[in-house]
């Protein structure tokens, strides 16, 4: 489990948010306050405006943290990998997804993205350290098999796994709806409700907020999470 770790002014974090691509995903920026390295997650597209709110920015790209493989999420990774010189760290049970992108881009009617290797495989319980950036790992599988959500301070990335009202959908390859819903009531909401949930797609929520009015958890509010 995370350590629960609060924002204080030594570890505070700036995010900036960027919407890319035909399904409107949200890429962050994440730096630590003072400092000039930032970390890219989920850049799902538009390399180029990305790069362009980074340089624009003053701040130093040092890694792409992704937290799964979905097409959406990884049209923008290669040519940030080559523009800036920087890794890509993803969970290892999302790699096939990531092989697999072409096929999906056919399905889906939209442009092949180059897919890039993965210079370091994520696992539950990893901390990562950029220039003051902390992220704790969860691995929150359901909307594929290796989703992760990434904890810093009082924030939560949590890819497609919970959306404001709304949960991630299943029905693509490796999605699991039982395992979703154990991830979020077992990993998601047992972090403190005033968490701020940083969404794949939408605005953000909170936990507390999803933990008491989210419908599709309420309608499960009694099934057993092992």
């Amino acid at each position: 489990m995370p350590s629960r770790s609060r924002e204080t002014p030594g570890n505070r974090i700036e995010v900036a948010r960027i919407v890319v691509g035909p399904f409107q995903e949200n890429c962050f920026l994440l730096r630590a306050a003072g400092g000039p390295e930032c970390v890219v997650i989920d850049p799902g597209d538009e390399a180029d405006r990305i790069a362009d709110r980074i340089d624009a920015s003053g701040w130093k790209p040092v890694a792409i943290v992704n937290t799964h493989a979905h097409l959406d999420h990884i049209g923008g990774i290669q040519e940030l990998k080559e523009k800036y010189g920087i890794p890509l760290f993803l969970h290892a049970a999302d790699e096939p997804l990531l092989g697999s992108a072409h096929t999906h881009a056919r399905f889906f009617g939209v442009a092949e993205p180059s897919v890039p290797a993965v210079d370091r495989r994520l696992a539950d319980g990893d901390v990562l350290d950029f220039g003051g950036i902390r992220l704790e790992v969860l691995h929150t599988p359901g909307h594929s098999p290796g989703s992760v959500s990434l904890v810093a301070g009082g924030r939560v990335f949590v890819g497609d796994t919970l959306f404001e009202g709304s949960i991630g959908r299943t029905d693509l390859p490796g999605g699991s709806h039982e395992t979703l819903l154990r991830s979020i009531r077992g990993r998601l909401f047992a972090l403190p409700d005033e968490v701020i949930a940083h969404c794949g797609h939408g605005p953000d929520t909170t936990i507390g907020r999803e933990r008491r009015s989210n419908p599709f958890l309420r309608e499960s509010s009694k099934e057993t999470i092992e």
